[in-house]
């Protein structure tokens, strides 16, 4: 597969939630972008959704040129793809879904053009065994929601996957801005839904065992740890929670206490019964703000964090 292609049209199949944030961000990148879904008013919904995020975008700075009316709707799959140099696929996490649409791709597309998954849960050498042809350039590329505002791009490649598409995968989404992660083994959630996933089940039993209410716990987070975590990941806290002596240190004063606690951590089972209990914290915590208020506020705050961690590494250099 010939590896200097230039990708400057983005296919992107599925708009729902995560495929219309990554059109927002393709699109602020200066690129075109070809959207398909065939979903009653997907277009529409597109759209409204690219409008809506320009203004947050252009607040982080899009490229010169970039303009929404790049965008370019179809329902039909072989149109969408003709010119594509990436397709970023947004699909149901349904494996005999994605193994029939990777097939048809591996018909209508060229052997260069990546196919990129945004899956949050199948394994890429699962999704790719329905492309038979060129299976070396398909690829996971699971962003975070929202994928226009959030930089994280896990790239995970299958037992069939080439280097060289796991190379012009990461310096795609690198020189879009992103913070790609490569994972060298794939697991079931990748790396950060895993790291959710293990915070979530503690959170969740803290809460059955009435240690703490819902609201609390998540105040616990989000103006604990959670502040840090939006400045330097969990290692290199630790680092720096080791004083002079670093993580030397900090792993020779707190290997035992953390130890013994992570023996002790829960395993809740998601009962009827606990559901409730969460359900009921958080509408309680949530009040009168709708979805839509608590999304603005969430981006608000992280467009706020975004532009400050921009600004010290603009710094930094």
């Amino acid at each position: 597969m010939a590896g200097n292609r230039p990708i400057s049209q983005v296919t992107i199949i599925g708009t729902g939630v995560i495929g219309a944030s990554w059109a927002a961000l393709f699109l602020a990148k200066g690129l075109d972008v070809v959207a398909t879904d065939i979903a009653p008013d997907a277009e529409a919904s597109l759209r409204h959704f690219v409008y809506a995020a320009w203004p947050a975008l252009e607040r982080l700075g899009i490229t010169a040129g970039a303009s929404p009316l790049r965008l370019v709707f179809t329902p039909d799959l072989a149109e969408a793809v003709k010119g594509a140099d990436l397709v970023q696929e947004n699909g149901p996490e349904r494996i005999d879904f994605k193994k029939k649409l990777y097939g048809q791709l591996d018909e209508l597309l060229p052997p260069d053009v990546i196919i990129a998954s945004s899956s949050s849960g199948l394994t890429m050498s699962e999704i790719q065994s329905g492309c038979p042809s060129h299976p070396e350039r398909c690829v996971i590329a699971h962003p975070f929601n929202p994928p226009h505002l959030i930089p994280l791009v896990e790239i995970v490649g299958g037992a069939k996957t080439s280097e060289e598409t796991i190379r012009r995968a990461s310096e795609f989404y690198t020189a879009l801005g992103k913070q790609t992660v490569r994972l060298h083994k794939e697991v079931p959630g990748h790396v950060a839904n895993r790291l959710q996933a293990a915070l979530a089940r503690e959170v969740y039993h803290l809460v059955n065992e009435g240690v703490v209410s819902v609201a609390d716990v998540d105040t616990a987070l989000c103006w604990g740890p959670g502040l840090r975590w939006g400045i330097m990941g969990q290692v290199l806290l630790n680092h720096l929670g080791g004083g002079q002596g670093g993580m030397e240190h900090f792993l020779e004063q707190f290997t035992g206490p953390m130890t013994a606690w992570w023996k002790v951590l829960g395993s809740p089972q998601l009962t009827p019964e606990l559901q409730e209990k969460l359900i009921a914290g958080v509408h309680a915590e949530v009040g009168s703000r709708s979805i839509d208020d608590l999304a603005a506020e969430r981006d608000e705050v992280l467009l706020g964090l975004l532009e400050l961690r921009n600004k010290a590494a603009g710094q930094a250099k």
